[in-house]
């Protein structure tokens, strides 16, 4: 317990400030703090990103080093440094972050495809990524959605403008079927048409709460 002598009042939880007036407290009696420090364990992973971004980079730079040292035709280290930023992301904002579990789920997952599409420019792109990567990553998406919906049942219609998001990301692929880039469009076109179905279905099952979900996320009157 401690004591404001400018405000004349006893602080029950262990701070070393006052909350009205911010001088320093006199300690009168050792209590335990009523309320968790939740910044503790905030401080000790940011401190762990910190270490990890560091040493992310100083390996990084030796692998540029190796890459260029040893003339190789391929730009490995590209790769390796997509792995560990990938892996700085998960820290920073899957587990330190504050964004809802689904953002994180989709987000990450997305990043990861935009990822396998890079590796497959910097291996000499076979259009794998384009052909099946990208669109197996949306349908992946997708089905995550689904799972989420189902677990947080309640609340299902907050997935709705995630699904419009879906849509969105699923005609990338169609545009670069139209632009000569994807030659293997099948699992282009079954990828959008998921995206679209699953819009569409959740839309009518869900009737007037889907409705009343998109007026108020577009604010539509």
């Amino acid at each position: 317990m401690s004591k404001c002598i400018r405000c004349q009042v006893e602080i029950l939880d262990e701070t070393e400030r006052c909350p009205l007036c911010d001088a320093v407290l006199e300690k009168t009696v050792e209590v335990e703090n009523m309320y968790p420090d939740v910044r503790v364990k905030s401080r000790k992973m940011s401190l762990i990103s910190k270490i990890y971004l560091f040493c992310a980079i100083l390996a990084e730079a030796i692998l540029v080093y190796l890459n260029i040292r040893l003339e190789s035709q391929i730009w490995w280290c590209v790769i390796t440094g997509l792995s560990l930023f990938y892996v700085y992301l998960v820290l920073r904002f899957a587990i330190i972050g504050k964004s809802g579990y689904k953002a994180k789920v989709i987000v990450l997952m997305m990043i990861a495809v935009s990822m396998v599409v890079i590796i497959d420019f910097v291996t000499g792109y076979n259009g794998w990524s384009v052909n099946y990567a990208l669109p197996s990553g949306i349908l992946l998406v997708d089905a995550v959605i689904i799972v989420l919906m189902l677990v947080n049942i309640k609340g299902w219609q907050s997935y709705l403008v995630w699904q419009i998001f879906m849509i969105i990301c699923s005609m990338v692929p169609v545009l670069l079927y139209l632009l000569g880039i994807v030659t293997r469009p099948e699992l282009t076109f079954i990828a959008m048409g998921c995206s679209f179905f699953l819009f569409l279905g959740t839309f009518i099952i869900g009737d007037r709460r889907a409705r009343v979900e998109l007026k108020r996320r577009f604010h539509v009157r």
